[in-house]
């Protein structure tokens, strides 16, 4: 079986040790693909190219905005002609519906078409100055950070590397990108795309491997001038940690456990439909899930019995056959997910529906959990306070507003939240109080390149998307211009 290699300094290579791992189908438990398995010193090798094409050649940097735009529209061409191929891979090495993976792909195409734009349009600003120093002219402009890390999560492979990747470029950087061990197909094939792009060597570079061998240098390295990481809080910790040693920027999108609050005024079906996007969309492996739902009391018993009726109907299944659920990522997700199941369960909660491993037919070889809906659930219960990262909802109830966003915001993590009712006044006033940086007023989870998208307390720092997804890779430098050059006396009496 052919090894997909790293790509560094604009050419293909084995890892220096010659190591490589099994890619797995979480459908079925088979090996798909075996990747190059990097150490240090293969990331070393790609912060060096980074490094000497940014400080040293800086084609890319000092590469007119507009060229840059041509050739990052010329990336989001490759993407949409190798659609179907992309698709099908994160499909088959993450589990997920090919329905899911086709608009990752649509969305990743257009997420390089937006910073292409954008990064066309003007940048800084010029200021009015005092002139207690005479005539002065002031002005700010963007220029890029330096060398950025970019290390990315496994549960949307090729929609996270564009989020990070399509800005960085935009900027001017020179990056090293660190997929997932567990979903690196479509770097790979990403990163041929920017070769055939034309993106000058050593510009992007990726290393595959894990992150204590391949991605915890990137924290550390004094030559890396930014790292930016999405995954979970103790990773993000850790890599926050260890980038002080040159004072490096961070950016980190981290954990969540995200409140959906329902009121008895909201439509019941709607309500009811944009839940099960919010928690077994993507089989529950969304930083943003909603997985706590916040109910009134009074539309409890209805809500959770149609809530549960869905959930029980929804189809599951290898996401090549597109089902409502595929597979989750790796048998070690699957065990951590089942075992918060069992300790809810010891806990008090109520489990409605689901609760355990789907294995009909063939999904017996893969690593299938099935939606799963717990009710009665309390404060103090594991369910409610860590992520699970899963299929796998705790359903609380509420009787005021007041009380609804007290329980909203009783948690460590503030990354999303969602609000349904028809009172749009109470919607803004509830809003504007949860404590988390992406939230939506009746649905939940719509996602757009045009807005930021970020969290607040330990869901981490920094933002994605946007005119501040750019602004990320960016640094401003400021300029100011003596317009009377001259002696100025200053000293004289």
């Amino acid at each position: 079986m052919e090894i997909r290699k790293n790509y560094i300094n604009g050419e293909w290579q084995l890892a220096l040790g010659g190591a490589s791992r099994d890619v797995i189908n979480p459908a079925n438990g088979e090996v798909i693909a075996r990747v190059a398995d990097s150490t240090a010193e293969d990331t070393r090798q790609a912060i060096a190219a980074a490094h000497a094409a940014f400080y040293g050649k800086g084609e890319w940097r000092r590469m007119a905005a507009p060229r840059r735009a041509e050739l990052l529209h010329r990336v989001a061409d490759g993407i949409k002609a190798r659609a179907d191929e992309l698709a099908r891979l994160d499909c088959l090495d993450n589990g997920k519906p090919l329905r899911e993976a086709r608009g990752d792909v649509d969305d990743a195409a257009a997420c390089f078409r937006y910073y292409a734009g954008l990064i066309s349009v003007p940048q800084g600003g010029v200021y009015e100055v005092s002139d207690a120093f005479g005539p002065m002219h002031a002005y700010s402009m963007h220029e890029p950070i330096g060398v950025c890390g970019l290390i990315t999560p496994w549960n949307y492979p090729l929609l996270m590397a564009t989020w990070k990747l399509a800005p960085a470029l935009a900027a001017g950087n020179c990056v090293v990108f660190k997929p997932s061990e567990l979903t690196p197909l479509s770097a790979v094939v990403l990163f041929e795309i920017l070769h055939a792009a034309g993106l000058p060597a050593g510009t992007a570079n990726l290393v595959l491997g894990t992150g204590p061998a391949a991605g915890q240098l990137l924290a550390e390295s004094h030559d890396v001038d930014m790292v930016t990481f999405t995954g979970s809080t103790r990773t993000g910790q850790l890599i926050a940690s260890a980038a002080v040693g040159n004072l490096k920027k961070v950016g980190l999108e981290l954990g969540g456990k995200s409140p959906n609050i329902i009121f008895a005024d909201a439509d019941l079906e709607g309500a009811v439909e944009w839940a099960m996007i919010g928690v077994f969309f993507n089989q529950g492996e969304v930083c943003s899930a909603g997985s706590r739902i916040l109910i009134e009391e009074s539309i409890k018993d209805a809500f959770v019995a149609r809530l549960a009726e869905r959930a029980n109907a929804m189809t599951i299944g290898n996401g090549l056959d597109d089902p409502d659920m595929g597979a989750i990522v790796s048998q070690g997700q699957m065990d951590k997910i089942l075992a918060h199941i069992e300790r809810a369960k010891q806990q008090g909660a109520r489990l409605v529906c689901g609760g355990e491993r789907y294995t009909e037919g063939e999904c017996a070889r893969g690593y299938f959990v099935r939606p799963t809906v717990f009710d009665n659930c309390r404060r103090d219960m594991d369910l409610v306070r860590e992520e699970v990262f899963g299929p796998v909802v705790a359903v609380q109830t509420f009787r005021t507003e007041a009380e609804a966003i007290a329980m909203a915001n009783d948690t460590p993590y503030g990354l999303a939240g969602g609000v349904f009712t028809s009172d749009g006044a109470r919607a803004l006033r509830v809003i504007r109080e949860i404590r988390a940086g992406v939230t939506w007023v009746n649905c939940y989870n719509p996602t757009f390149n045009e807005a930021p998208w970020g969290g607040y307390k330990m869901s981490g720092y920094g933002r994605d998307l946007g005119v501040n997804g750019l602004q990320e890779y960016q640094q401003v430098k400021q300029v100011n211009i003596n317009l009377q050059p001259g002696v100025l006396g200053w000293y004289q009496h």
